[in-house]
């Protein structure tokens, strides 16, 4: 794993300093890691201690059984998988997507409108008889995705003797769409550890299993992954943290004002900052505060903005302040990912504000379910 961090901070250097120091003081680094809730509020506040199972790496117990799955439907002649998924279930897999769309394996489409035209084109456009529809919900409970489960149901029903073999579940531990699947006769049902939140997820069961399915070697993310959260473990020193050098930053930044954080990827990776998007903006953007992520690269110099490059063997800009990330090659996306989910909960510390909840979100659940209603 090689993901470099430069960081143009100009005036503010010394205010990310600071912080680092005080970091260091307060042993931020080793109390993150034994899950500290009073790093953001004192006193702890709910959806916190019980929302860092991202911090492990995770997936080893399980990638023997999502290899095999893997291996398996694609020597069977898979040609497609369609994941019906909403936001933090969807995101990572459009961006393995794209990023290994040289891997050769199945294509992937990912269903995350209601739009009935949407619907409608992608069941048109796949043959149920070689396509793994992948139902992911956390809770289980997703209205907009349970809808697609039912139409899809429907339609695989009307062609396939066996609708459940055609259907897999990624969600989490004893919620109803794990019953459902097993009532179904669903092909798989995945659990993924409920201490992680839905924009945490891609490198568990919600991202490593439609990754898997298109030939995407999860292995080797996940050695990547591994060697990212060794190199921003409690033993080492604050100043030499990626992704607390990171968070820092980004925090301080956003307190100078500088809180539009404008990516600009190399074009492999341009479905990355999509998923950036929304780790940023749904883990900091609340109570007034936060950093808003712009994720097209469009970006006139201004002095609310913050330029972000991502890509491989990525040069520092010539910009000030400006950051920079650089990866050795594009299995060094898990590092990324990684990375960047640690700096965000880092940020969260600097701006005051609960990276893990979500309430907005919770929100437009409940107005959707009530409109559908």
């Amino acid at each position: 794993m090689t993901v470099e961090i430069e960081i143009d901070a100009g005036d503010l250097q010394p205010a990310i300093d600071a912080r680092l120091a005080a970091w260091t003081d307060a042993a931020f680094a080793s109390r993150l890691w034994d899950r500290d809730p009073t790093l953001w509020f004192d006193p702890p506040q709910e959806e916190i201690s019980d929302r860092l199972g991202w911090l492990s790496p995770g997936g080893r117990d399980g990638l023997g059984p999502i290899e095999a799955f893997a291996d398996e439907a694609i020597a069977e002649g898979l040609s497609d998988v369609v994941l019906l998924g909403m936001g933090g279930s969807s995101l990572a897999p459009e961006v393995f997507a794209s990023v290994f769309s040289d891997s050769g394996g199945p294509t992937l489409t990912v269903l995350d409108s209601t739009h009935p035209d949407s619907v409608k084109r992608v069941a048109d456009a796949v043959d149920p008889s070689t396509t793994l529809f992948i139902v992911a919900s956390k809770s289980g409970t997703t209205l907009e995705t349970l809808s697609f489960f039912r139409y899809l149901w429907s339609r695989v029903g009307a062609v396939v003797d066996d609708p459940g073999s055609r259907f897999v579940a990624i969600t989490d531990p004893e919620s109803s769409l794990a019953e459902l699947g097993e009532e179904r006769g669903f092909r798989a049902v995945f659990l993924a550890p409920a201490d992680v939140g839905g924009r945490f997820s891609a490198l568990i069961e919600f991202g490593l299993v439609p990754a898997a399915l298109i030939g995407v070697d999860v292995a080797r993310l996940l050695a990547a992954t591994d060697a990212a959260a060794f190199s921003c473990g409690p033993d080492v020193a604050v100043g030499r943290n990626p992704a607390l050098r990171l968070g820092a930053a980004l925090g301080e930044f956003a307190l100078a004002g500088r809180d539009k954080v404008v990516f600009a990827p190399q074009p492999r990776f341009a479905a990355f900052p999509a998923w950036i998007e929304q780790l940023l903006a749904e883990s900091l953007g609340k109570d007034g505060n936060g950093i808003l992520p712009v994720a097209d690269g469009s970006s006139a110099a201004a002095a609310d903005r913050l330029p972000f490059a991502i890509g491989i063997d990525e040069t520092k800009s010539t910009q000030q302040p400006s950051i920079a990330m650089s990866l050795e090659d594009a299995y060094d996306l898990g590092a990324a990912m990684y990375i960047l989910e640690l700096a965000t909960a880092a940020a969260g510390a600097v701006l005051g504000v609960h990276p893990f909840d979500q309430p907005d979100v919770q929100l437009a659940k409940s107005l959707a379910h009530k409109a559908m209603t």
